[in-house]
């Protein structure tokens, strides 16, 4: 019953130590810190689908990675705080900049026709990132807070479940067995699909990046923003059909 309250303290505290850091104070800092953990999470998404891929081709190859991931301590004692700090940071600097864009559009003497002047997804940005934020916590009670108990509770850095094997698959497999659960998780992955459309290519014009190499840029940014989350769709929807 504690955790609810630590989480608001934690998110309230973390937000007034950036407001002292003056980061708040400057719209072009927030854009630019927005879109550099943007671009961050981006990485870690790509590689993401990589491990979460081998699932479909080897089971023992995803075991295998899975395992190295999970285990080795470089990832689990600086590279998971820093995603998990990134993850944080990216949704409470994206709500701050949704509040202030809120109360500029409210200025009585400019009218502002959002449908003539912004896609559908620029648009809408904050709704597309609430839902994978909800998303992402029902990620984490499936998949990474098991894990966390697994090993840093109960102790067992094996990786292996009473038979012997590795049971990462095993759970992968399992978890897409209730349809409501896969058609949970393709929608979430449409959702990210509208947010990178936008936020991808974005995050590089808020950082500078306007050159003779744009235009292909935005060609990536669009085929990474429905590739990858329609290949998170095909996981999903081939260990549901297989199970």
């Amino acid at each position: 019953m504690l955790i609810l309250p630590n989480v608001v303290h934690l998110f309230t505290s973390y937000h007034n130590s950036l407001q002292m850091s003056g980061l708040f104070k400057s719209s072009i800092a927030r854009k630019v810190a927005m879109a550099l953990s943007g671009l961050f999470l981006v990485i870690f998404l790509a590689q993401h689908f990589f491990i979460n891929f081998t699932s479909v081709c080897s089971s023992d190859t995803f075991n295998e990675l899975s395992h190295f991931m999970g285990t080795n301590p470089l990832i689990q004692y600086v590279m998971q705080p820093i995603l998990m700090l990134g993850v944080v940071f990216h949704f409470i600097m994206g709500f701050v900049l949704e509040i202030k864009n809120k109360r500029a559009r409210n200025v009585g003497y400019v009218k502002n026709n959002g449908a003539a002047n912004s896609t559908w997804m620029s648009r809408n940005m904050i709704w597309s990132g609430g839902f994978i934020l909800i998303f992402l916590v029902i990620h984490m009670i499936d998949f990474w807070i098991p894990e966390i108990d697994t090993k840093f509770i109960k102790g067992d850095m094996s990786g292996l479940d009473a038979s012997g094997n590795y049971r990462y698959f095993d759970h992968l497999k399992h978890s897409f067995e209730p349809i409501w659960r896969t058609g949970l998780y393709c929608l979430g992955f449409v959702f990210l699909a509208l947010h990178l459309l936008h936020g991808f290519q974005s995050s590089f014009q808020s950082i500078g990046f306007n050159n003779k190499f744009s235009r292909g840029l935005k060609g990536f940014t669009t085929a990474f923003a429905i590739l990858i989350p329609a290949g998170f769709i095909f996981i999903a929807l081939y260990h549901y059909l297989n199970h």
